[in-house]
């Protein structure tokens, strides 16, 4: 009597699981070393001693909480009025007060800024 040759179960390969671990393993030891840690003491607002001029589109917040546009003094209201429905970017004084911030970003949101942007200077040298 001869016997068949029994098919040999074939066993799951684990080799393509290990590969997709291993380059996952890769790719999250390369996006940590990408960008360097920030240091704790570090302080990224720094427009008091900015070396050129601000962003020609660009809404200054002064220190005392004044509110400026290509250098005249202005208000939310009258720089949304003539402001397409565009994102609205503000340069603010580092020693500005952080709830002036808050409330200046929340009336032009509330004025119809589709989004605010803090334009900053980040001091790594």
């Amino acid at each position: 009597m001869i016997r068949s040759a029994r098919p040999s179960r074939r066993r799951d390969s684990t080799i393509p699981l290990i590969n997709v671990v291993f380059l996952m393993l890769i790719f999250f030891l390369i996006a940590g070393t990408v960008a360097p840690p920030l240091d704790p003491d570090l302080e990224l607002v720094d427009t008091a001693e900015l070396e050129g001029r601000d962003p020609p589109d660009a809404l200054v917040l002064t220190q005392d909480g004044e509110l400026r546009f290509r250098g005249v003094q202005t208000d939310p209201e009258t720089y949304m009025s003539g402001h397409d429905n565009r994102p609205v970017r503000i340069v603010p004084d580092r020693n500005v007060s952080g709830q002036r911030l808050i409330e200046l970003t929340g009336t032009l949101r509330r004025l119809g800024a589709p989004s605010v942007y803090l334009v900053t200077e980040q001091a790594l040298k």
